[in-house]
C-alpha cells in the first residue's frame, strides 16, 4: 500500500458552492500545439464523413469504461468487492496478503451491486433492476442464484447473529428476508407504508432495524412477531432519510440527509440519542457508517471526509480526506485497521498509528470494463461520454481515449467556445472544462436541495449557461440555474415550473423554453400528470407562460430550434413543431417507442429512441429510420444523441459502445 503524497487535511477542506473566474485560464501552450497538430487530422476525419453515405455506422469502441464499485465485504484476509454498471457485473476477490485481486465473479443480471453481506464464508450479493439474489460460495469457488425479488432495487443487506440474511428495497420500500437453510424468501413488509425507500439495514437476534426514505423513518421490526415500532426522535422526524447504518450490541448509528447528519442511540433505550453534524463546510450527506471499538466511524459527502466519534467522551474528530469528494459506499474492519470502498479504490486508516493508505483496485487487477453512459456531447473534435466517476473523452482525430476524473456523475454537456460545461449529478454541480486540461474546474454547486441536472443551454443575448435540476429524493420542485461566464455569478431559480422539474432546454433571444418532467423528488409521488412546455424570460427571471403540448406525457425529453419555429419530443416518442407565436402545436408525429434526445438541422431533425435513429423531414412531417438495431444501453434507460458542431455527424450508442453516424443535415 502507498501513502497518498498529497493526504489532505479537514482543514483544507472547502466543499462549499465556489465561482470559478469569469474567463477560465486558457489551455497551455503544449495543449494548444497539440489542438492545431490535430486540426489536419480532424478536418480530414470530417471530410471523409462528409463523403459517407447517410446513416453509415461507424463504431469507436466502447463509450465509457470504468470500474466503479458499489459494496464490499471481508471473508478472512480478503476483501471481496462488488461493481457497479459492468455487463456482467462483478465481485473481485482482493487479497490482502498478496496485495492483489486474484479471482472475479461474474454476477450475470441487474445493472449493479449496492447491497452485500456475510453468512460465515459465504458472501451474499443484491442487485438491481433487476433484483436478485447471489451466494458466492468462497471456499468453493461457485456463484449461484438464490432468490429473485419484484422490488426495483435491492438497496443493503445485513445478516443475522443466526445467518439469516435481511434487505432492503425500493418502490416499494419493504424488507425481506432470506434463510439460506431452507433456501426460502419471507416479505417483512413495508416498515413504513406509503414510502418507497429502505436505504440501511441491521439485524441482531431479536430485530431487524430499517432505515427509512424520502421522509425519515428508523423502523424496528420484532423478528418473531412483525410488530414495528419507529425508533427516530421526533426532534428529527422532519429529516429526509436514515440510509445509511451501523450497529453494535449496544447502540445504532445511522447517517441522515439531507443535512449532514449522524444520528447515535441506545438500543435498549433510544430516547438516550445524540445527533452529530459533520463538519466540513458543505456536508450534506452521511454515505456510510461503522460502529468499531467504542467509535462510530463514518464518512461525508459531497466533502469525502472521513471522521470518528467517540461513543463514550462524545468527542468528534476528523480524519481527513482520503480523496476529494468521493463517495464512500461501505465502511469495514478487519484485525483492527478501517476500510472504507469507494469509487475503484479502498483506504485503509490504522487507529494504532494514525495512518491512511489509498490503494487502487484496478492497479491491482480489479476488472475495468464499459459501464452503462450516462451523456454524449461532441465538441468537434472529441466527444465526451459521461458515466460514473467522470467521462471518457474520444479524441476523434487520434482514436485516443483519455479519462476526465469527476467525483460525480456528469449527466449533461455543452460546448461554449472553447469550454465544455458539464452537468454533474449529485449536488447539481456546474463543471467547466477546457481542452487540454487534465482537470474541470467546479464553478459552482446548485444548492436548493437540487441533486441531478438534466440539459443545458446558452442564450447567446444574455450570455447565460442555462441547467435545470431535479430536486433531491423526496423534495418538491426543480429548479432553473444561470451561470454568466463573464460575471462569473451563479443564480438559481426554485421553481422554475409549480411542482414539476424542467427535464429539457432551448433558448434563444433572451427566452428560455422548458420542458418539464411530472417527477419532482425520487420517491415523491407526481401531483400533476402531464409534462409542460415553459417560457422563461431571462432578462425579467420570470416564467412568461405554460402550456401541455402532448397529452399524457411524462416529460418533454428534448428541445430543439428551427429556423423560426421550436420542435420537442415527448416520452410518448412523439415528436411535435410548436409555433410560438400562436402557443399551438402544429404538427405531431409518433416516430419512437419512447423520448430521447432531438436535433435540428436546416430542414430536417433527427432523433433517438435508443434502438433507432430517426430523420424528420420537417415539411413534410414524414420519418424514416436511418439507423435500426441499436439498442443502446444507457444508464437508466434514458436514451441520448449529440449532433457533431459539422452538422455532418451525430454520436450514439449501440450496445456500449459509441458510434459515429454520418448524416447530410438536408
Amino acid at each position: 500500500m502507498i501513502p497518498r503524497r498529497r493526504f489532505l487535511q479537514a482543514a483544507a477542506v472547502t466543499t462549499a458552492a465556489a465561482t470559478v473566474p469569469a474567463l477560465p485560464a486558457h489551455a497551455s501552450t503544449r495543449a494548444a500545439e497539440r489542438e492545431a497538430a490535430n486540426g489536419t487530422a480532424q478536418e480530414a476525419a470530417q471530410d471523409a464523413v462528409r463523403r459517407e453515405k447517410e446513416g453509415t455506422l461507424t463504431d469507436l469502441g466502447p463509450a465509457s469504461v470504468a470500474s466503479p464499485l458499489g459494496n464490499g465485504e471481508f471473508v478472512g484476509g480478503v476483501l471481496y468487492a462488488g461493481s457497479r454498471g459492468l455487463s456482467p457485473n462483478v465481485v473481485g476477490a482482493y487479497d490482502l496478503a498478496q496485495d492483489s485481486v486474484t479471482a472475479h465473479f461474474d454476477i450475470p443480471t441487474g445493472v449493479g451491486i449496492w447491497a452485500m453481506c456475510k453468512v460465515g464464508t459465504d458472501v451474499y450479493v443484491g442487485t438491481h433492476a433487476k433484483s436478485a439474489l447471489y451466494k458466492i460460495d468462497t471456499v468453493a469457488g461457485q456463484v449461484t442464484k438464490v432468490a429473485d425479488y419484484p422490488d426495483h432495487y435491492i438497496w443493503t443487506m445485513a445478516s443475522s447473529p443466526d445467518g439469516k440474511v435481511y434487505m432492503g428495497t425500493s418502490e416499494p420500500g419493504r424488507v425481506w428476508e432470506y434463510d439460506p437453510a431452507t433456501g426460502q424468501s419471507r416479505d417483512l413488509g413495508q416498515p413504513a407504508p406509503g414510502e418507497a425507500y429502505v436505504r440501511s439495514i441491521q439485524a441482531d437476534d431479536t430485530h431487524v432495524y430499517a432505515g427509512i426514505g424520502a421522509h425519515a423513518h428508523l423502523i424496528a421490526i420484532d423478528r418473531a412477531t412483525g410488530e414495528k415500532r419507529d425508533l427516530l426522535p421526533s426532534a428529527v422526524a422532519d429529516r429526509d432519510w436514515v440510509s445509511s447504518m451501523a450497529m453494535s450490541d449496544t447502540h445504532l448509528a445511522g447517517g441522515m440527509n439531507s443535512l449532514g447528519e449522524l444520528l447515535v442511540l441506545e438500543k435498549a433505550a433510544p430516547e438516550n440519542y445524540k445527533v452529530v453534524k459533520a463538519t466540513a463546510p458543505g456536508e450534506k450527506y452521511v454515505v456510510s457508517v461503522l460502529i468499531h471499538d467504542g467509535y462510530v466511524y463514518f464518512a461525508g459527502r459531497p466533502s469525502g471526509t472521513f471522521y470518528r466519534y467517540h461513543l463514550a467522551t462524545e468527542e468528534l474528530e476528523v480524519l481527513g480526506v482520503p480523496y476529494f469528494e468521493a463517495a464512500t459506499c461501505r465502511i469495514l474492519e478487519h484485525e483492527g485497521r478501517i476500510y472504507g470502498v469507494q469509487d475503484n479504490a479502498v483506504f485503509v486508516y490504522d487507529p494504532a498509528t494514525g495512518s491512511l493508505d489509498y490503494v487502487n483496485l484496478v492497479q491491482r487487477g480489479f476488472k475495468a470494463a464499459p459501464e452503462e453512459p450516462m451523456s454524449v456531447h461532441s465538441d468537434g473534435r472529441r466527444v465526451y461520454v459521461g458515466g460514473k466517476g467522470g467521462a471518457d473523452l474520444h479524441d476523434l482525430a487520434t482514436g485516443k481515449v483519455t479519462r476526465l476524473a469527476i467525483a460525480g456523475e456528469p449527466k449533461t454537456l455543452l460546448t461554449v467556445g472553447d469550454t465544455t460545461y458539464l452537468g454533474v449529478y449529485t449536488q447539481a454541480a456546474l463543471y467547466a472544462h477546457r481542452p487540454g486540461a487534465a482537470e474541470a474546474e467546479l464553478i459552482a454547486r446548485t444548492g436548493n436541495q437540487q441533486d441531478r441536472p438534466r440539459d443545458l443551454a446558452y442564450d447567446t443575448r444574455t450570455g447565460l449557461v442555462i441547467m435545470p435540476s431535479q430536486p433531491e429524493p423526496g423534495h418538491m420542485n426543480g429548479a432553473l440555474s444561470l451561470y454568466s461566464p463573464r460575471t462569473g455569478s451563479y443564480e438559481t431559480y426554485r421553481p422554475a415550473v409549480e411542482r414539476q422539474t424542467v427535464y429539457s432546454v432551448a433558448a434563444r433571444r433572451g427566452i428560455a423554453y422548458l420542458g418539464t418532467l411530472i417527477q419532482e423528488g425520487l420517491g415523491l409521488p407526481p401531483v400533476t400528470t402531464t409534462a409542460r412546455l415553459a417560457a422563461f424570460d431571462l432578462v425579467k427571471r420570470e416564467l412568461l407562460w405554460q402550456v401541455e403540448p402532448v397529452p399524457g406525457a411524462r416529460q418533454i425529453s428534448s428541445l430543439s430550434f428551427g429556423r423560426t419555429t421550436l420542435y420537442g419530443m415527448a416520452s410518448t416518442g412523439e415528436v411535435f413543431e410548436f409555433d410560438l407565436h400562436r402557443r399551438k402545436v402544429t404538427k405531431t408525429i409518433k416516430v419512437g417507442a419512447k423520448g430521447g434526445e432531438l436535433f435540428v438541422t436546416g430542414r430536417v431533425a433527427y432523433c433517438t429512441d435508443g434502438e433507432k435513429i430517426y430523420k424528420i423531414d420537417l415539411r413534410s412531417f414524414t420519418a424514416e429510420a436511418i439507423v435500426e438495431g441499436l439498442a443502446g444501453e444507457w444508464f437508466g434507460g434514458e436514451p441520448k444523441l449529440a449532433l457533431d458542431p459539422s452538422r455532418r455527424a451525430l454520436y450514439a450508442v449501440r450496445g456500449r459502445d459509441l458510434v459515429r453516424v454520418a448524416i447530410d443535415g438536408r
